[in-house]
């Protein structure tokens, strides 16, 4: 089976910095993978490679079996992708962003938007540029949500979110992705959010990749310990 994303030799560097070496990694369809990394190991840049924002030094990285720097409009319309928290258009109220962006999905569905607003009990007539933080970013997830995308790739999705939104939402991510045989791609600071949702789980250190492993093993290979406390004990305390 041809991987949703196929990572070869990926080398790159900001200057004289080096950001990665031979950076290699797959993600099969239907899994959550889970990137953690210290602050400036790249996670963002891997993402902006992915979406053909970034050429690297060297290497190449595939979504469903194309080049990222010649995605097809089709397989752009397969991507969801989240940038924390970032939403556009901030002068539309709830209700008026849903009918701009539903024009541009053919797979838009509208009730993933509004189930999910209507979970986070955000008013419908509420204009964005008024929000909190977190609320900014529940109404992004939601449009996301509702582009009814086969890859989800979101950089820090649980920015802004207070604890008890954000394991709502890891609960109403899971649901999705199951339900839906969704691949996602997905990072965050709040690593004990990430081991309650991720399939596998991919630590990334500076230039490298420290594992990368399903979450059940690495799990049971450090047994009484949490997915936080593996983290810091295999790259360093901070």
């Amino acid at each position: 089976m041809t991987p949703i994303i196929q990572c070869q030799n990926i080398t790159h560097y900001y200057g004289n910095r080096l950001i990665y070496k031979d950076l290699n990694f797959e993600v099969q369809k239907g899994k959550i993978l889970g990137l953690l990394g210290k602050n400036g190991t790249g996670k963002t840049t891997i993402i902006n490679i992915l979406n053909g924002y970034l050429k690297p030094q060297a290497g190449v990285c595939r979504v469903f079996g194309e080049d990222m720097d010649k995605l097809s409009p089709k397989t752009k319309g397969s991507i969801g992708l989240l940038l924390e928290g970032h939403i556009q258009h901030s002068y539309f109220n709830v209700l008026q962003i849903e009918k701009y962006y539903r024009r541009f999905f053919p797979k838009w569905k509208r009730d993933a938007y509004f189930g999910l607003i209507e979970k986070l009990k955000v008013a419908p007539s509420q204009k964005i540029n008024t929000m909190s933080c977190g609320q900014r970013s529940q109404v992004a997830l939601g449009l996301l949500f509702a582009q009814d995308p086969d890859l989800l790739i979101l950089d820090d999705f649980s920015m802004g979110l207070d604890p008890g939104y954000r394991r709502l939402f890891v609960e109403y991510l899971k649901e999705y992705a199951k339900d839906g045989n969704k691949t996602v791609f997905l990072t965050s600071h709040i690593i004990q959010d990430m081991e309650l949702l991720i399939d596998d789980c991919m630590i990334l250190d500076y230039g490298k990749i420290l594992l990368h492993k399903p979450t059940k093993e690495l799990m049971a290979k450090y047994p009484n310990q949490t997915l936080e406390d593996i983290f810091i004990e295999l790259t360093g305390k901070y």
